[in-house]
């Protein structure tokens, strides 16, 4: 384990701890702002990950015990730990999510900027798309269970690939070749939101649209 490992251990959880405890208190009465505030700057993780320099202390310290975390303020805990943040919306969302990173790190370790798109799709895409839909969706659609608006789905859409433009080039991405990929990522972004049942949409979202980047961009465009 090196200096970059544990200096970016320390800040992946010492930046979660003060999200929750902004999320569960000072946001505590506002529980639908509360969840997403948390959902979306979690993804901000993402600006921490050059500072790993080895793969399993990224998935096996900073990404997986997440999984169990999250999994023990959910309301199937048998701890039965009550959280504001945990029981508003989708009830294993925040383990999906976490599930979605370790994943991520498992495959893409050595290419960060493909664990970025997916941790910005999950996040920033996802997290809009729901508070715009729940604040402002007129426009409702019911393809596999859930609820989905129009509204909520071009909020997916334009905070994906607005944010992939500005956050990418930290990762030395250029833009100059990215006008089809951008858009082409962001859109299936919000084709597998708008599809995925129950939460699964913090799996679904991440993963193709990292995947789906990382053919276009290592693959077909070889």
């Amino acid at each position: 384990m090196t200096t970059g490992d544990i200096t970016g251990l320390v800040l992946v959880y010492l930046y979660v701890i003060i999200l929750i405890m902004i999320s569960e208190n000072l946001l505590k009465k506002h529980l639908l702002l509360s969840r997403k505030f948390l959902h979306i700057m979690v993804g901000n993780i993402l600006f921490i990950l050059p500072l790993f320099d080895t793969q399993w202390v990224m998935v096996l310290l900073a990404a997986a015990p997440f999984i169990i975390l999250t999994f023990f303020i959910s309301p199937f805990s048998p701890l039965k730990v009550k959280t504001g943040t945990s029981f508003a919306g989708h009830r294993l969302g925040l383990v999906y999510y976490s599930i979605s990173w370790t994943v991520l790190a498992i495959l893409f370790f050595n290419r960060l900027e493909v664990i970025a798109v997916g941790i910005i799709a999950m996040s920033y895409g996802d997290g809009f798309a729901s508070l715009i839909g729940q604040k402002f969706g007129k426009y409702q659609y019911n393809l596999t269970g859930d609820i989905k608006s129009i509204e909520g789905s071009l909020a997916m859409f334009l905070s994906t690939f607005i944010t992939m433009t500005l956050v990418l080039p930290f990762f030395d991405v250029s833009l100059s070749n990215m006008w089809l990929i951008f858009p082409a990522t962001a859109a299936l972004a919000t084709l597998a939101e708008a599809l995925a049942p129950k939460g699964l949409d913090n799996i679904s979202a991440s993963l193709s649209s990292a995947i789906f980047y990382y053919l276009m961009v290592y693959v077909v465009m070889l």
